[in-house]
This record gives structure tokens, sequence and C-alpha cells, in this order.
């Protein structure tokens, strides 16, 4: 039988502590901290015997307190903009999917993730390092509400900061390789045989993604000894209804393309609708090729041809920034065309 007053016998009616640990297991509490903390200064030998006693006893390691300890929070802030005066959580496919692989690469690190999703002057807030909520911030979301972007650059938070979807270069960004990307788009259509190819997107100051995809285009064009077209303007918060939009102004035309690359999925999907609609044939008489890889893209008529960022090493890239702020940042995250039924065969 165990003596009462024995740190097995005690804890039967209290709390384990590392003191406990360390009666039982025969060594200091410093040592207790140590060993179970992974310290190469332990033998191996005095780390086993303290885990035992540590499993024996019930005891687990307070990570809230190791944290406070140590001055991290084991946190990090992720802020989702959204478009002024819409439901804050209205967002973008392709921006949930981006938050998941950050919260995913984040909790690799072994990190939690506290996100907000903010849309409107008033509610924005991004000291989560400064008020000891976060060990750092990432923020991510359309650029056209251009207040939320110009109050982060107002309030220049505290702690490490990275950005996707800033209208603005300030040193913190991380992007899809948008060039690239329009690339393997043009090149796809120019390949199944499509020769007059128009892109679906409004390029200005707001949409420098967009911008980086036209240019991508143009520039594929040129090489192939084919015309670019000047973009069709895509307006409105609704990228889809955009997209049909677009595609009825271009139908309209004495000339009108046989195929577009649509700067993003959601315009290449009105797209499609409007096609239908038209009784236009894709992929036999006009192609589409969207941008951002959606899971939605597999239910269009037909499903969407795409190009697709690697989403988790999107989400590797933003966290890194925040937890290796030393190292090498990734700029430019790859992307992937994804083959699906809305562009013909290669000819």
């Amino acid at each position: 039988m165990k003596r009462p007053n024995s740190a097995e016998g005690r804890v039967r009616r209290s709390r384990v502590t590392s003191f406990d640990v360390a009666e039982a297991a025969g060594v200091s509490q410093s040592t207790v901290s140590r060993a179970l903390a992974g310290s190469p200064s332990i033998t191996d030998e005095t780390r086993a015997r303290v885990e035992a006693a540590a499993a024996r006893l019930g005891y687990h390691v307070d990570a809230r307190a190791a944290r406070l300890r140590s001055g991290r929070t084991g946190t990090l802030a992720i802020v989702v903009v959204g478009r002024t005066g819409f439901d804050p959580t209205r967002v973008s496919g392709f921006h949930y999917a981006l938050l998941g692989s950050t919260c995913a690469a984040a909790a690799e690190c072994g990190y939690q993730s506290l996100v907000s999703f903010q849309s409107d002057p008033g509610e924005f807030g991004w000291n989560y390092f400064a008020q000891g909520q976060a060990d750092g911030l990432v923020v991510m979301g359309t650029s056209v509400n251009r207040a939320a972007w110009a109050d982060l650059l107002k309030t220049d938070p505290e702690g490490p900061v990275a950005v996707w979807g800033a209208p603005h270069d300030d040193g913190r960004w991380v992007r899809a390789d948008n060039a690239r990307g329009a690339q393997l788009a043009v090149e796809r259509l120019v390949n199944a045989g499509y020769r007059r190819i128009g892109f679906l997107g409004t390029v200005d100051s707001e949409h420098p993604q967009f911008a980086e995809r036209y240019q991508g285009y143009r520039e594929t064009l040129m090489h192939s000894g084919l015309p670019a077209i000047e973009p069709f303007d895509v307006s409105g918060a609704d990228r889809v209804a955009g997209g049909r939009e677009a595609i009825e102004r271009l139908l309209a035309l004495p000339e009108p393309p046989d195929a577009v690359f649509a700067a993003n999925d959601a315009i290449a999907l009105g797209a499609l609708e409007a096609l239908d609609r038209a009784g236009v044939r894709v992929p036999n008489d006009f192609g589409v090729v969207g941008f951002d890889g959606l899971a939605a893209g597999v239910h269009a008529h037909p499903p969407l041809t795409t190009i697709e960022p690697d989403f988790a090493e999107a989400g590797r890239a933003l966290v890194s920034r925040i937890f290796d702020p030393e190292g090498e940042p990734t700029r430019r995250v790859p992307v992937q065309l994804i083959e699906r039924g809305s562009v013909r065969p290669a000819r």
C-alpha cells in the first residue's frame, strides 16, 4: 500500500504537479521540466524515468503556462477581409480554401488559429500581437475593400504580418504565380485550336492579381503570334453575374472571340451559364478556362478547366512569413492546369 504522504498517494486528492512527478521519479522539479520539454541536457535514462512517472501519475504539461513563460501565445491571428456593406462571412470560395490551408499549416507548426471576418470601417482590428492574443497576423481577402487595406497600412500593427490579396506591394505579400497560370491557360486554348481568345476581368489598381493574369495572357498570345484583346470588364460584387453579362456583350460583337480566359472561376462559371443559354457549344465551338481551382467548377456544365494554386503551399508560405521571418520568403505559389471539360482536346 502507498504511504498517504507519498506523491502517488497525494495526487488522488489534488491536481498532479511537476513536483509530484519529481518526487516519484527521484529527480528535481527543474529536471522534470527540462525532460518533458525535450531538453538535450537530460539523459535518455532520466527522461524515460520522468516520462514513466508522469504517465503513472496522469501528469500533463500545462501548455498555456509554458507559453506564458516563453512569452508566446501559440496562436496565429487570421483576418479575412470581405466586401464593404456585405455580411463579413460572404467571402469567395477561394478565400475559404486559403483560410483552411493556412489553419492547417499553422497546426503543423503547433499553433492554433484565431479567425476574424471583417468588412466595414469601425470593426477593423489588427493589433493581436500587441494585445498578447497572437504571435503574428495573416490578412487575406478581397483587394477591392480599399478601406480595410488602407486601415491596415495606417495601423501598421506590431509583430510579423503576411498578406494575400492586398492591392499594394509592401514586402509582406504572397501571391499565386499569376503570370505562369495565364501562360498555362492561354497555351492550352491555343493548342486546342482556338484563335481569338478574350480575357474576362477588371484590370486596374484594385485588382493587381487580375492585372498580372492579363499581362501573362497578352505575352503568351504575342509569343503565339495571335492578337490580344482588350479585357472585357467585369464589375459589380457578384462575379458570376458579371461573367454572364460580359459574355452577352462579347457575343454581340461583329467578330466575337471563340474562347476566353477568365480572371477567376466565379467569372468563368457565369460565362459558362451565359454560353449555355445562348446555345453556344462548349467546348466544341467555344473554350473557357478559369483561375482559382474552385471545387464548384466540377459541377459546372461542362466542368470548368481551371488554373489551381497549390493551396497547401500557399498556407505554408503565409505561415512561414510569421514563424520564420528570417528565412527566405516564398512570394509566388506554384500553379497547375486542372483539366476538366470546358476546353476541347489539343490538336
